[in-house]
């Protein structure tokens, strides 16, 4: 089977929908009819106390002055009971430390932000209120204890982001609204988000009403049971997360061409296109939709997504991370590094790190991936030229350092943790890798500045520590340049392991066919990306879930317990398409 590599142009779907039901009174519009489904959510029995839990980020003024119409006796802030601001900075401080970027993992509760004598003072408010009391905010259902009705008011990890950078919300207890956003993101990534999600998934079973809030003064609301039957079914099917894109210092054209993105930004640098802590699930029931975060189906179906075997090793983490990185008619990467599994557990108290690759979706004839160490450097030169790199404005020398390689459409090379790299400009990267999410530790970012026109944060100290100096451009070579070897074929298809290094966890397998391919999960999580060819579609040999169409660059996600699927040509194929699948190698 010959191969041809022409794929131009897309039908990128950048809001892809999981259809529940064809019908749409299962989902409301409005407060006002929110309220109403709220005081018919218990029958006929009389209701006393509404909880209107609240992920941090949604706007509660929004959702106290909705509620208004409940008319309720009794009105309370659940986040007046939290510590002082004061407080709070004091018990996180050793956790979050002055590093712009890093903090480290502490498994907070929520109920550790909280001021015990203010939230036994608003339960005894609670006890002894006559009518309807209504107790609203981050931790309402954690003052409250016990509720007739409990709405959730979720909204999405991107859209709190967008409203970090605007200064419409700051973090939990901190009065901070004005604070950048790079500090907003960290306290909420370390904190507020941590402790909200042990809340969101202690609350799961009795949420009543699911309220989401993403669109201002526009929320709409499913029931508990309706939004827990959306999250079961998802984990039964292939699917698609909703990407977002966003602009960088290095970021190219590629994306913007090729998906049809908006004239406004500078550029394009990243598509997150399969990172479930960040990205969101969009439910359709009918012609409604209710967008929520994809990280609820990971935390409350781990074993049905992931498979037993990841969640024993992993927990309910999602550990495969594809997005798109762009730097066509755009920039270098930082040249960074990211650290060694033992460095990530005992600094950050991460249980695993971001071994990665680069895959490329497309590239100029001028692309390169610096890779690897020149041989026979002197270590302490280096650390010492990135060091007045950084406080006397020299230029790095790079390519003295670090070996750079050409790199043409369909490469694909390995990075494990500890290796030093950067993706050249005019390249289309996939990249993909483990999911530690924020990890990359930054040694030259091109002596640019960031998209705020301030430097980015460098970590000379965490990446010298990591870097792995015995890497040069033999061992490169050899181990992580494009080692791709046929494994199986079959009529019309053949497959081909491309090369993640055994010091990485992930592997990956691309097949080449102009005919159907049969995979099967075995019982673990499968990430794929439609890599060659304009569109295929994906469905079940025993018909367990409906047929599900991808396009080019899409990244898709096979839960675990799917078990076999097949992935075919739309129509006829008159040449080979190709698809990337990653999964976590088996750790016996």
């Amino acid at each position: 089977m010959t191969r041809e590599t022409t794929t131009r142009g897309t039908n990128y779907d950048k809001q892809p929908t999981i259809a529940i039901s064809q019908d749409a009174s299962l989902c409301v519009s409005g407060w006002l009819a929110i309220v109403a489904a709220a005081r018919n959510a218990r029958g006929s029995a009389e209701c006393t106390v509404v909880v209107a839990e609240c992920y941090p980020g949604v706007d509660t003024d929004e959702v106290r002055g909705g509620l208004d119409a409940f008319d309720a006796k009794t009105i309370l802030s659940a986040e007046t009971a939290l510590k002082s601001a004061g407080e709070l900075e004091e018990i996180l401080s050793p956790f979050l430390g002055d590093d712009p970027v890093f903090g480290r993992m502490a498994g907070w509760r929520l109920g550790s932000l909280f001021d015990e004598g203010r939230t036994a003072s608003l339960r005894k408010e609670i006890a002894a209120a006559r009518g309807l009391v209504l107790v609203y905010g981050t931790g309402a259902a954690y003052v409250a204890r016990q509720w007739d009705v409990l709405l959730y008011c979720d909204v999405t990890r991107w859209e709190i982001q967008q409203r970090q950078r605007a200064h419409r919300v700051g973090n939990l207890g901190a009065n901070n609204e004005r604070a950048t956003a790079a500090e907003l993101y960290k306290r909420a990534y370390f904190v507020d988000w941590r402790a909200a999600d042990a809340e969101k998934h202690r609350l799961h079973d009795a949420i009543d009403l699911y309220v989401d809030t993403n669109l201002p003064l526009g929320p709409k609301m499913i029931s508990g049971d309706s939004y827990r039957s959306a999250l079961a079914e998802t984990a039964r099917r292939p699917f698609r997360v909703v990407p977002f894109f966003d602009p960088g210092p290095w970021g190219g054209e590629w994306m913007r061409r090729h998906f049809d993105l908006p004239k406004e930004p500078p550029n394009f640098a990243w598509c997150f296109d399969c990172v479930p802590e960040e990205n969101s699930l969009r439910f359709r029931f009918g012609d409604q939709i209710i967008e929520t975060p994809a990280l609820s189906l990971v935390h409350e179906h781990a074993e049905e997504l992931l498979g037993s075997s990841i969640v024993q090793r992993f927990g309910a983490e999602f550990p495969i991370r594809f997005d798109l990185l762009d730097t066509v008619e755009g920039g270098n990467l930082s040249l960074q590094v990211h650290p060694l599994p033992e460095y990530i557990a005992e600094q950050f108290g991460m249980t695993y790190t971001q071994d990665e690759s680069y895959y490329l979706l497309d590239a100029e004839p001028d692309a390169v991936v610096y890779l690897g160490l020149k041989p026979g450097i002197d270590a302490v030169r280096m650390a010492a030229d990135l060091e007045r790199a950084q406080t006397d404005g020299m230029i790095f020398p790079a390519e003295q350092y670090v070996n750079k390689w050409p790199v043409k459409k369909h490469d694909h090379v390995s990075i494990p943790a500890g290796t030093i790299h950067c993706s050249g400009k005019n390249s289309m990267v996939l990249e993909i890798s483990a999911t530690p999410y924020i990890f990359t530790f930054k040694l030259w970012d091109w002596a640019r500045l960031g998209m705020n026109g301030l430097p980015r944060p460098i970590h000379l100290r965490h990446g010298l520590a990591n870097i792995q100096w015995d890497r040069d451009r033999e061992w490169a070579r050899e181990n992580l340049i494009n080692p791709v070897h046929v494994v199986s074929r079959g009529e019309g298809w053949y497959e081909e392991a491309t090369g993640l290094h055994a010091l990485e966890f992930l592997e990956t397998r691309r097949h080449w066919f102009t005919e159907p391919v049969l995979h099967d999960t075995q019982g673990t999580l499968n990430v794929l990306n439609l890599v060659e060819g304009r569109e295929v579609v994906v469905d079940s040999p025993s018909d367990a879930f409906e047929q599900f169409v991808v396009h080019y660059a899409e990244t898709f996600i096979v839960p675990a317990q799917v078990g076999q699927y097949r992935i075919s040509p739309l129509g006829k194929a008159d040449k080979p398409l190709a698809t990337i699948k990653a999964f976590v190698r088996s750790s016996a």
